[in-house]
């Protein structure tokens, strides 16, 4: 649970209650990760524009797959689970709990595992990384906005999950997630 003080849904007012309602709208509910943000509207809405500038204009299964290796790297349960519900529409249930349990193996196209290292590496040792990283990309047919989308998508799921991890915002499970996806999502998290 966080330790910050958070404005209860029912005493939402203003922006805090037109981020809730949003939520409310989109997902069904508000999410504890919106509650957190949600107390700087100015802040989240700024974060709102920057995913939607980097998802507009990438593939959905792209970003959602991109999105996925990134939260396995930071090891961010908020994001691993709410984007495994994100996924969904793009991704079946079944080949996305063997992208979660390994990506490398779950039969995906050698482009997507390139990109799904990518970001995982990004999120993990991206110090480490060279032009060599890029270029792997490039071999495997990414053109270079391509590969700034990856990159930038990868480094707001970075952005986001260091900010919610240590504010301590609850974790939520998507309604609609089963419990075998839930699992494969959550077990590989370092």
């Amino acid at each position: 649970m966080s330790i910050l003080e958070q404005v209860s849904e029912s005493e939402a007012t203003g922006e805090i209650a037109a981020i809730y309602g949003e939520d409310a709208d989109s997902l069904g509910y508000v999410a504890a990760h919106t509650k957190v943000l949600a107390l700087h509207p100015p802040a989240y809405r700024a974060w709102e524009g920057l995913i939607n500038a980097i998802a507009g204009s990438m593939d959905p299964r792209r970003y959602e797959l991109v999105t996925l290796a990134a939260a396995l790297g930071i090891g961010s349960r908020h994001c691993r689970l709410a984007h495994g519900r994100k996924a969904l529409p793009y991704i079946g249930e079944d080949e996305l709990t063997a992208i979660a349990r390994d990506y490398r193996t779950a039969g995906l196209s050698s482009p997507e595992v390139a990109m799904m290292v990518f970001a995982e590496k990004m999120s993990t040792a991206s110090a480490s990384m060279t032009d060599a990283d890029a270029l792997a990309l490039r071999a495997e047919g990414f053109t270079d906005l391509e590969i700034v989308e990856i990159a930038l998508a990868a480094a707001a799921r970075n952005y986001l999950s260091r900010a919610l991890q240590p504010l301590g915002s609850d974790v939520d499970v998507p309604p609609g997630l089963s419990a075998t996806l839930t699992s494969a999502l959550l077990d590989q998290l370092r």
